[in-house]
């Protein structure tokens, strides 16, 4: 399974949009974003793709309240999970927060086979130790509104565990 991972849209939703039709044509099923996406009618477009969408907040959270409106009626397709989330896609563990310094926290616990954070814009796939012996991959997208550096996502496939982080063509 592949999924189209996001972050720090910043209310730019064709840019997010644009993200979201380059995830499906390369065979994303679903979409994470890492927060900072702000308004909630900025998710409005995802749902001309009928792919199943997750969000957390991050700093720039937005209306909270619009948020859970938008997704009630998305009829299930968008999930808002608030600060952070546990997913279980494609049978890896996966949790997904903004921010890098609570993302890394998580990586070392072992618990997880990938830990997702945006907010610094910076994209990256890490590999962080656990305690459990081993490591956890950390993936930062970057930012899709392309503030301060490239506008960029990462597509990423599950199964055989690759990170591709892609600029957005427009």
């Amino acid at each position: 399974m592949k999924i189209c991972v996001v972050s720090d849209s910043h209310d730019r939703a064709p840019l997010l949009a644009a993200a979201a039709a380059q995830g499906k044509a390369a065979g994303a099923l679903a979409i994470i974003h890492c927060g900072d996406l702000i308004g909630a009618n900025t998710l409005r477009p995802l749902m001309q793709h009928g792919l199943p969408v997750h969000v957390v907040h991050g700093n720039n959270l937005g209306d909270a309240l619009a948020m859970a409106k938008v997704c009630a009626a998305s009829q299930g397709l968008i999930s808002y999970h608030g600060q952070d989330a546990d997913l279980n896609l494609a049978g890896k563990r996966i949790f997904v927060t903004h921010y890098p310094h609570y993302g890394r926290g998580m990586a070392c616990t072992g618990d997880y086979d990938l830990v997702l954070c945006g907010h610094d814009h910076v994209a990256s796939a890490v590999e962080v130790p656990n305690i459990k012996g081993s490591h956890t991959w950390l993936l930062n997208p970057g930012t899709v509104a392309g503030l301060g550096k490239p506008a960029t996502w990462m597509l990423v496939d599950l199964e055989n565990l690759v990170f591709d982080i892609r600029e957005l063509s427009t």
